[in-house]
C-alpha cells in the first residue's frame, strides 16, 4: 500500500509540470499570435479642430496665383521694355533732326550776317556815291526826279508804322521784314527813324517822342527786333498815324510815314479817318502836307476767310486816299510770301 501511494504520487507530481508547461506555452503561443495578427485601427487619444489639408490646399492656390500674377507681369515687362526701345529710338531720332535744324538755323544766321553785311557795305557805298556825286556835280544840285518804284525819296526822317495783328505777324512777317529792309536800303542816311505800331505803342520805349540815329547798328537792331515784335493791335492804322504826325512833326522837317497793314474793320469810318488825318496834317504855305504818308498793302485776308476780305477792301481804299491826299503813294502787293 505503502509502494502504490508512492508511484501515484511521483506520477502525479510530472502530470502537473507537464501541463504547466503546456499551459504556459499556449498562452504564451496566443500572445505571440496577438502581437503578430493584431491589426486594429489607432485609438483616438484626442481631437484637433484644425484641418491641416486646408491650409496646406490654399498655400497650393496662392502659389498658383502668385505664378499666375508673375506670367503677366512678365509679359508687361517686356511689353514695357520693347515700349522703352521704340522710345529711344524715337529719341535718337528726334535728336537727329535737332541736330540738323541746329546746323541749317546756324547756315542760315550766318547767311544772314552776310546779307546785312552786304547791305551795310552796300549803304555806305550810296553815301560815299552820295558824297562823290555832290563833289562832283556842286552842293547846289538836286535831282529833278527823286521818285524810286514811284515813291518819293526826299524825306529826312522816316516812321514806320506797322500793323501786328495776329493775320499780319503769323502770316505776312517775313514779307514785312523785307519791305521795312528795302525802304531803308532806299534811304542811305536819314536824320532820324521811328518804328510804330497800328495802335501808336514804340517799337523802342527808351526812344519815345524822340528821333533813332540813323546807324548801321540800329538799322541792323530794328530788323532783328521786328522779327519777334508782336504788341496788341486793334487793326486800324488811324491811332498811330495821328500819334506820329502829331508827336514828330516840326517846321522845316521832311518827315514820310509808311503804313503797312492788311484790313481796316468795318467799325471805323473812313471818311472820318480821312477828315481827322486832314486836320492834323495841315496844308503848310506851299501847298504841301506837313507829312508825306505812304502804304503798302499785304493781301492776307485773301487767304483767310472770304468773310474778312472787306476789311482788306477798306484798307486799301482808306490808304489809297491817304497816300493821295497827304503827297504819298500807295502798293498793293500782289503777294505776301
Amino acid at each position: 500500500m505503502a509502494l502504490r501511494s508512492r508511484k501515484r504520487g511521483d506520477n502525479g507530481g510530472g502530470a502537473t509540470i507537464a501541463f504547466l508547461d503546456v499551459i504556459s506555452c499556449g498562452f504564451g503561443a496566443m500572445i505571440l499570435l496577438l502581437l503578430i495578427t493584431d491589426r486594429s485601427n489607432p485609438i483616438t487619444l484626442e481631437f484637433s479642430d484644425v484641418q491641416l489639408d486646408q491650409p496646406i490646399a490654399a498655400l497650393q492656390q496662392t502659389v498658383f496665383d502668385i505664378r499666375g500674377e508673375t506670367q503677366i507681369l512678365n509679359r508687361d515687362l517686356n511689353a514695357r521694355r520693347e515700349q522703352l526701345s521704340a522710345y529711344r529710338e524715337r529719341v535718337a531720332l528726334l535728336r537727329r533732326e535737332l541736330s540738323n535744324v541746329q546746323g541749317r538755323f546756324q547756315t542760315s544766321n550766318q547767311s544772314s550776317d552776310q546779307v546785312v553785311e552786304e547791305e551795310n557795305r552796300l549803304a555806305i557805298a550810296r553815301q560815299s556815291l552820295s558824297a562823290e556825286m555832290q563833289r562832283l556835280l556842286g552842293s547846289e544840285f538836286t535831282r529833278t526826279n527823286n521818285v524810286i518804284g514811284g515813291i518819293p525819296v526826299d524825306s529826312e526822317y522816316i516812321i514806320f508804322i506797322i500793323d501786328t495783328s495776329g493775320s499780319m505777324f503769323y502770316n505776312a512777317w517775313p514779307r514785312v521784314l523785307e519791305m521795312v529792309s528795302e525802304v531803308l536800303n532806299v534811304y542811305p542816311e536819314v536824320k532820324g527813324i521811328q518804328v510804330m505800331n497800328d495802335m501808336g505803342d514804340y517799337m523802342f520805349p527808351a526812344y519815345r517822342n524822340q528821333w533813332i540815329p540813323d546807324t548801321p547798328a540800329r538799322r541792323q537792331a530794328i530788323i532783328s527786333t521786328l522779327r519777334s515784335w508782336s504788341p496788341f493791335s486793334n487793326s486800324s492804322p488811324v491811332e498811330g498815324i495821328t500819334r506820329a504826325i502829331s508827336t514828330f512833326y516840326n517846321p522845316g522837317q521832311k518827315v514820310s510815314l509808311y503804313v503797312f497793314g492788311d484790313d481796316f474793320l468795318p467799325g471805323g469810318s473812313i471818311t472820318r479817318v480821312v477828315e481827322t488825318v486832314d486836320r492834323i496834317n495841315q496844308l503848310d504855305n506851299q501847298g504841301s502836307r506837313l507829312v508825306r504818308i505812304h502804304a503798302v498793302g499785304f493781301p492776307v485776308l485773301f487767304d483767310l476767310d472770304p468773310r474778312y476780305q472787306d476789311s482788306l477792301y477798306r484798307f486799301a481804299h482808306l490808304m489809297r486816299e491817304l497816300a493821295e491826299r497827304n503827297g504819298g503813294s500807295f502798293v498793293g502787293l500782289n503777294s505776301y510770301q
